[in-house]
């Protein structure tokens, strides 16, 4: 991962937090998180989990890449493995490459589930427009309640207002693209 796109994050919580007038402390309570761990993120020390920056787009109400947004984002983009940034999950959950900028309008992630492994503990939902292709492996998207298998080479696309989680039920990893319009708050 390049360096700057840690300090992006960091310099980019920053220019929120301080637009909104809140100290690390008032924006930590808010948030439901640490203003140590705030002030690690904003000084690039440590990087957020996927968690937090959903905490924290909640309370700033932006959008997930939003967080990520150059302002000068490049009108084309070559995403190249080693080079990305990493969206983390909640302990013990999915890690996501980003393969997009962020420019605010399209998030294009890959992630990898192991067998057993889920992208969250419980379904969960936001405001957009979801759609997985399945690269290698049998994903269990759970819709709604619902599983369904979806095969590599395989897509499934859905309202994501419907409660959802992706898991790994198989014994081999499964690897996937997930892209979201609008970026998940």
């Amino acid at each position: 991962m390049h360096l700057h796109e840690e300090i992006m994050i960091g310099d980019q919580l920053r220019l929120l937090r301080t637009r909104r007038g809140l100290s690390l402390r008032a924006l930590a309570a808010e948030a439901g998180v640490s203003a140590t761990l705030l002030s690690q993120i904003e000084r690039g020390v440590t990087e957020p989990s996927l968690a937090t920056l959903r905490r924290l787009a909640g309370v700033f109400g932006e959008s997930l890449a939003s967080l990520f947004e150059n302002p000068a984002a490049p009108a084309l983009w070559i995403s190249r493995p080693g080079e990305r940034s990493l969206l983390l999950g909640p302990k013990g959950q999915i890690g996501y490459e980003r393969l997009t900028p962020g420019n605010g309008q399209l998030e294009v992630l890959r992630g990898v589930l192991e067998p057993g492994e889920a992208t969250s503990e419980e379904p969960w939902s936001h405001a957009s427009l979801e759609c997985v292709f399945v690269v290698a492996g049998t994903l269990t998207a759970e819709v709604d309640g619902v599983p369904h298998a979806v095969a590599a080479g395989e897509a499934v696309t859905f309202d994501s207002r419907q409660p959802h989680r992706y898991r790994n039920t198989s014994a081999d990893p499964v690897e996937f693209i997930l892209s979201v319009t609008p970026p998940i708050p």
